[in-house]
C-alpha cells in the first residue's frame, strides 16, 4: 500500500496563518476534483464493460468485460480510500492548528 500513502505528515509547530488556511482549502478542493476523476474513470470502465457484454459476435470479449468491471470497482475503491485518507489528514492538521491557536490565547 506504499503507493496509496502520502508523503510526510505535516505537524504545525506554530499557528496557521491565512496563507496556510487558503492552501488547506485549495488542497481540499483538489482532493474533491481527484475523487470525481476517479469516479468518472470508474464509470467509463463500467460502461465499457457493459458494452463488451453486448457484443454477441465476439465471445472472447466477455473476459475483457469482466476485467473492465473489475477495474471499475478497483478504481472506485481506491478513489474513495484516497479521498478519505487525505480528508482525515487535513482535518487533523486543521484541528491541531486550532488547538495551538487556542492554547496561545
Amino acid at each position: 500500500m506504499k503507493l496509496l500513502r502520502f508523503g510526510r505528515d505535516f505537524e504545525p509547530d506554530q499557528e496557521v496563518i491565512l496563507r496556510d488556511y487558503l492552501a488547506i482549502e485549495r488542497t481540499r478542493l483538489a482532493n474533491e476534483r481527484t475523487l470525481l476523476s476517479y469516479i468518472r474513470s470508474s464509470l467509463y470502465l463500467l460502461l465499457g464493460g457493459i458494452a463488451f457484454f453486448q457484443l454477441k459476435e465476439f465471445p472472447n470479449f466477455r473476459y475483457l468485460a469482466f476485467l473492465s468491471l473489475g477495474f471499475s470497482c478497483v478504481f472506485f475503491i481506491i478513489g474513495v480510500y484516497r479521498f478519505m485518507l487525505l480528508k482525515k489528514s487535513l482535518k487533523r492538521v486543521y484541528y491541531k492548528s486550532e488547538e495551538l491557536e487556542n492554547n496561545v490565547e
